[in-house]
């Protein structure tokens, strides 16, 4: 009987990926998966023998409101830490746009490159990439993208090759910002932390020089012979009007991540003490009821565009624990057919990484999270998971992936065609994941079980 709960668990995890390929609710399709998923963990715990219940206390030790519970009671409200660091978080990048920060850095940098367009745009994508150490969400991308783009096409860059740069160029600093980091620490059941201060720092600064690096270098061998254009040659709404702004204000996108990593500060106080120094040295404090109206109307912003988010994080968690009560139903089935070996399995995420896309099941922000289940249920630890999928969800998802909410107003905004954009975006990341999985094995191999 446990293996036919096994088979009906890998036919709802097939579901749930044509779902995601589809472009479904990711938030609506977890739940829905951890109702589904509890069920299944119920009848098996009713149905198997008594030797197989005693050999899995996890699927031994239920009961129908003890799974309910868990479920959909524990699991929701396990997640306080991490949606204050959201909040605390967006307000920072809230921040960054209300003084004008963000701006004033794109503005000197394209002082900066002169008149060298590929000069100029390698630039801006390292400028982006530092930007986003810091900030997060689809706000934040459009906010920076109606500067940046508009830069770089009028400069006579392809509009491809624009658009994948400052894709890429997003995904690079999010390898080092503590808010993606938080929302993909809610998908491992043992909830380590998985911050910079932990050890994880080597692989988020490798995957950012890597992302960077390949970028550049498809930025310059993809705009071999444009004509030279002058920086200015763009419209002047083209770049950004700025009020003036202190050089050492220019610093502040990249000084939580500094703060925390050097000082070991908290990230949620990082955040805090770099947005009012940011504020002071801009001269928006002007007055208390400025600075009240400053930091609330920041501050409620930034919950509203972390609010979507939240709630998927919440249904993850859900999900999670679900996934963790049928692990001895897919060892049953799964257990002899996927290789116990980290080498291995570093390099099917290499080959594979592609299926990161569309929501497939190599990304944790799509049908990922039953993967993950699956692996860790079959003896793999998190301290080797966490990487070999940040990987594939960070560059093939996030970067690549035209189901990616900011890849979307992209395509539009740029008027890109959608399969030009994917053949310029798909093989960068695709080199990116080889390399990643390879410095996944050559880091955490050894902490594999």
């Amino acid at each position: 009987m446990q293996v036919f709960i096994g088979i009906l668990l890998l036919i709802t995890f097939f579901g749930l990926v044509i779902y995601a390929v589809r472009g479904g609710n990711m938030a609506l399709g977890v739940i829905i998966m951890a109702t589904l998923w509890s069920l299944l963990a119920i009848i098996g715990h009713y149905t198997s023998s008594p030797d197989f219940l005693a050999a899995n206390p996890t699927a031994g030790n239920l009961t129908i409101m003890g799974i309910i519970n868990d479920v959909f009671q524990t699991a929701f409200t396990n997640n306080g830490a991490n949606t204050i660091l959201f909040f605390f978080g967006a307000f920072f990048g809230r921040i960054m746009l209300e003084t004008g920060i963000a701006q004033a850095l794109i503005k000197k940098t394209v002082e900066l490159g002169g008149d060298r367009p590929v000069v100029t745009t390698v630039l801006l994508t390292i400028v982006v990439a530092a930007i986003f150490t810091s900030m997060f969400g689809t706000g934040a991308v459009i906010a920076m993208g109606v500067i940046v783009l508009p830069i770089v096409l009028n400069l006579g860059i392809n509009k491809r090759v624009a658009l994948t740069s400052f894709m890429l160029a997003i995904g690079a600093g999010l390898y080092m910002n503590a808010l993606p980091f938080a929302q993909y620490q809610a998908y491992y059941a043992d909830g380590a932390d998985y911050l910079f201060n932990g050890i994880y720092v080597k692989y988020g600064v490798t995957a950012l020089i890597v992302q960077l690096l390949v970028t550049i270098v498809y930025i310059v061998i993809t705009s071999r012979g444009n004509k030279k254009v002058s920086a200015w040659a763009a419209p002047n709404d083209a770049v950004p009007e700025t009020k003036s702004v202190p050089t050492i204000a220019l610093i502040c996108p990249i000084l939580p991540v500094i703060e925390v990593i050097v000082f070991n500060l908290p990230i949620c106080f990082a955040f805090l003490i770099t947005a009012l120094f940011a504020l002071i040295i801009t001269g928006k404090l002007t007055s208390f009821n400025e600075t009240a109206r400053i930091i609330t109307k920041n501050f409620a912003d930034g919950v509203i565009d972390t609010a979507p988010l939240l709630c998927f994080m919440m249904f993850i968690q859900a999900f999670n624990k679900a996934a963790s009560y049928c692990v001895p139903y897919f060892n049953a089935v799964l257990g002899g057919v996927i290789p116990k070996n980290a080498l291995i399995i570093c390099i099917i995420f290499a080959v594979f990484a592609p299926l990161g896309l569309f929501r497939g099941p190599f990304t944790l922000a799509g049908s990922g999270a039953a993967m993950l289940g699956i692996l860790s249920g079959l003896g793999f630890a998190t301290p080797f998971l966490y990487p070999l999928f940040y990987a594939p969800t960070m560059t093939m998802n996030i970067s690549c992936c035209i189901t990616q909410s900011w890849i979307v107003w992209g395509l539009n905004y740029t008027n890109n065609d959608t399969k030009e954009y994917m053949g310029h975006s798909i093989p960068c990341g695709w080199i990116i994941c080889i390399i990643l999985a390879l410095a996944t094995y050559v880091y955490y191999g050894g902490l594999a079980f």
